[in-house]
């Protein structure tokens, strides 16, 4: 928090926040354990407080808006898991941004600074659709916790889920794109990826991926989170756990793809690589740095307003515009 480029906001909201280090652990098991002591507990609880102070109506307000949960079943494992559906109130068939929170392994999109966040993007004339997948330590609002793949199959799971259910939803489905932040970017580029495997792109117009946590580089830079995740399938170079470790050829058929790197991200780099890879691959790509700030503090609107806004506006209009393109080419 000590770069002198950073927003004056970013390190007032967050300059006096004393990290704790994290004891290193050398299997899931063993951060499963962590995860669930006396101190982590309450640790966690402190966080979720924290968190549910950035839920604010001045910064965005619920009025005019439509918020319920929905819920599906997710394959193969069949568990059951929760949608936030944020929509505009009316009746017009609306754009939809399919989104997915980051994955630090305890976080929910019923969090108050994401349910903030869905009301910005909201707020944008889109309907929002966030996915409460399972995480790989501690449960969202589900019960259930996983590794890869479950977060993964969660994610495909809602976007069949929420295509078959449009005209229930009145969204449109030649106007659904997968979003998502850090970890959730992550997945948002892994749906991409498993969609094109399973000969299911049709599903999605586009893909737009905050600082995207995508590896292939040095695991140590993640911490516990890989070996959270999958440790395995980061030295197994899997791309659809780890999407850094994508060729042109995984990557070559994806759908238009916008990449939004923040200037003092420690994962910025891997999300200008993955850019650059997707325009090799000849894919429709576009690249935004957001200046002056962190790692992923879109999602944190109250600190930043303007600067979320601005990112939501950008998601947005991305969406409205993949539809624009699906029906200029029929």
């Amino acid at each position: 928090m000590n770069d002198r480029g950073l927003d004056p906001r970013i390190k007032a909201a967050f300059g006096d926040i004393e990290k704790i280090p994290e004891p290193k652990a050398s299997s899931r098991e063993e951060l499963i354990a962590q995860a669930n002591s006396d101190e982590a507990v309450e640790s966690r609880k402190q966080a979720k407080a924290y968190l549910e102070l950035q839920d604010r109506e001045d910064v965005a307000s619920s009025d005019g808006l439509s918020i319920t949960t929905e819920m599906f079943a997710s394959e193969p494992d069949g568990n059951t898991i929760n949608i936030q559906f944020i929509r505009p109130e009316s009746a017009e068939s609306l754009p939809c941004v399919y989104y997915i929170h980051g994955a630090g392994g305890d976080l929910s999109c019923y969090d108050g600074n994401y349910r903030t966040w869905g009301r910005v993007l909201a707020n944008q004339g889109a309907a929002v659709a966030m996915v409460d997948y399972r995480n790989s330590l501690v449960a969202s609002s589900g019960s259930e916790v996983g590794p890869f793949p479950a977060a993964l199959n969660d994610c495909v799971s809602g976007v069949k889920w929420i295509s078959a259910n449009s005209d229930a939803l009145a969204i449109n489905p030649d106007q659904i794109i997968v979003a998502g932040e850090s970890g959730g970017g992550n997945l948002a580029l892994a749906t991409g990826l498993k969609l094109k495997q399973d000969d299911n792109l049709d599903l999605i117009r586009g893909l737009y991926a905050m600082c995207p946590s995508v590896g292939g580089g040095d695991h140590d830079m993640y911490g516990n989170y890989a070996h959270a995740y999958g440790i395995e399938e980061w030295n197994n170079r899997n791309p659809l756990a780890w999407p850094g470790f994508a060729s042109e050829g995984d990557v070559r058929g994806l759908p238009p793809t916008t990449i939004s790197v923040n200037e003092f991200d420690p994962t910025r780099d891997e999300g200008i690589q993955f850019y650059r890879l997707l325009l090799a691959a000849g894919i429709p790509a576009s690249c935004r740095q957001v200046m002056g700030t962190a790692h992923a503090i879109e999602v944190f609107p109250a600190v930043c307003p303007d600067i979320s806004r601005e990112t939501a506006r950008s998601i947005a209009d991305f969406c409205r515009a993949m539809g624009s393109r699906a029906m200029g080419s029929e």
